[in-house]
């Protein structure tokens, strides 16, 4: 991994992945793509970890795409677009859907500019927490592109149809305030990091089954058929139910103790 572009710090079971191009506002070059990417893959393959957390280095968590990293020629950009064989999407589309992917909780901080590429970085988090004065927009059409990032399914879980298109058709500013009335950002926050961090912290504290559980049952299921979904339910709950980590989550919570769960069980 490019360790200029992306640094991971391990705080107990939870990992903190922080976009390290601050001179640039983490602009997203062709290093950053493949650095999230692998931060992606190798944090989704830990059966250790229970939540992720996704920041920013200095100003902001990303101005969106590294235009200028990009003006030399059309190899680099279709770097980006080629999809390899098994793999769920090209690299511009997996920096955003590998969060979505990961089976442990994601939450993003976000403060000052979250643009473009940025903000479908951010959309592929289970949670956004933002500072009152973020900047939030889908800049891509200011440059004459489409929302290419996975934003097209990201989106459509948060917001309606409509808001979305205007927001694609116009690549307006969005302020935090509106931004967390319009559903884009989950809460807003003084200090994003803080409260990602201790939310992820709380989250931690959970069995790391029942977690990982719900992560996949509300992907799969939130917008599936009736029927489907409640077989989803039943078969993870099987999987889950009289594990180790469940019978912990029992014997602490009776004892009022803090409870001690082991690796993550793979979930069918």
């Amino acid at each position: 991994m490019t360790a200029t572009r992306v640094n991971i710090e391990r705080r107990g079971h939870v990992a903190v992945v922080t976009l390290a191009r601050p001179d640039k506002r983490n602009a997203l070059d062709i290093a950053m793509f493949e650095a999230l990417d692998d931060a992606a893959k190798r944090l989704s393959a830990d059966p250790e970890l229970r939540a992720v957390v996704l920041a920013g280095e200095g100003k902001s968590f990303c101005a969106g795409l590294d235009l200028a990293a990009f003006a030399s020629g059309a190899s680099e950009m279709q770097k980006l677009l080629d999809r390899p064989e098994g793999e769920a999407g090209n690299l511009a589309q997996r920096v955003a859907w590998g969060w979505r992917q990961c089976p442990v909780p994601v939450i993003a901080a976000l403060h000052g500019e979250v643009f473009g590429g940025g903000l479908q970085v951010a959309l592929g988090a289970d949670l956004r927490i933002a500072a009152p004065d973020t900047r939030l927009s889908v800049m891509e059409v200011r440059w004459g592109l489409i929302p290419d990032m996975s934003g097209s399914q990201t989106l459509r879980h948060l917001l309606r149809r409509d808001v979305a298109l205007e927001l694609a058709w116009t690549g307006r500013v969005v302020p935090g305030e509106e931004a967390a009335a319009l559903g884009l950002v989950t809460r807003l926050a003084e200090d994003p990091l803080a409260e990602a961090l201790a939310l992820a912290g709380t989250i931690a504290g959970h069995s790391p089954d029942a977690v990982r559980g719900v992560k996949r049952l509300f992907n799969q299921a939130w917008q599936a058929p009736e029927e489907a979904a409640l077989r989803l339910e039943e078969s993870l709950q099987l999987q889950i139910i009289g594990r180790p980590n469940q019978m912990e989550a029992v014997r602490a919570g009776m004892a009022g103790e803090a409870p001690r769960f082991g690796p993550a069980r793979e979930l069918a």
